[in-house]
């Protein structure tokens, strides 16, 4: 069952920031006016690389993007640690799948975005998990509270 409780949550959130450096953004769109281009590039000023997958851009916040998960992890010299996911709940469940298949190490549902079976699918394997929370939001009031 996927952790819930605050406390919880906080200290997954506080582990996913300490040993994340580049985060895997899928549904990440190319326009500037999308919640997901503008967390993205808040995340990218505080020092993560943004790896966007999106299978119709070629290219986001001046890097490649990639088609799928999948695709990503093959162009990196290092495995992807973080899947930030800015897609439709019911689309989680395949996302999820891949991310374990590429051995990530958390998945991140933004804002709005939840999906219990997948979240506790992900746990199963392994992988950390935050679910209806948006990353920027939460590396800010984390990082003003100094719990980073």
């Amino acid at each position: 069952m996927p952790h819930t409780d605050a406390n919880s949550v906080v200290q997954t959130m506080r582990q996913i920031f300490r040993q994340t450096r580049s985060i895997a953004v899928v549904g990440l769109s190319p326009k500037p006016h999308r919640d997901s281009f503008s967390v993205s590039a808040s995340m990218q000023r505080n020092g993560f690389r943004i790896l966007p997958v999106n299978p119709n851009a070629t290219q986001i916040l001046g890097e490649p993007a990639y088609a799928t998960l999948t695709a990503a992890a093959a162009a990196q010299t290092q495995p992807i640690y973080l899947v930030n996911c800015f897609r439709n709940s019911a689309d989680i469940p395949p996302i999820v799948d891949e991310a374990i298949a590429i051995g990530a190490k958390a998945i991140w549902l933004q804002l709005g975005i939840a999906h219990e079976e997948a979240a506790a699918k992900a746990e199963a394997a392994g992988l950390l998990v935050v679910q209806n929370r948006c990353i920027m939001v939460e590396y800010a009031r984390l990082s003003a509270q100094g719990g980073l």
